[in-house]
């Protein structure tokens, strides 16, 4: 039996909802209507690698605007 060891929590939970919305905006521009809605089980592997991705992509380039960096694209 598998175990689900979860270890993506938020560590700042009152960002979940700014998460979610970033969510929602990066699977719309992938293409991907209702995101929210959608039983990810049923999506192909590779759309929701993309949509993290994308997200973790967002959150870096974010993290280095505020550190004073530039950012890749």
């Amino acid at each position: 039996m598998a175990r689900n060891n979860n270890s993506n929590k938020i560590l700042v939970p009152e960002a979940r909802q700014a998460l979610d919305q970033m969510k929602l905006e990066i699977a719309s521009e992938l293409g991907i209507s209702n995101y929210n809605s959608i039983d990810k089980g049923n999506l192909p592997s590779r759309q929701n690698g993309y949509v993290g991705g994308y997200m973790t992509k967002r959150l870096v380039e974010m993290a280095q605007q505020n550190m004073g960096g530039k950012t890749t694209s």
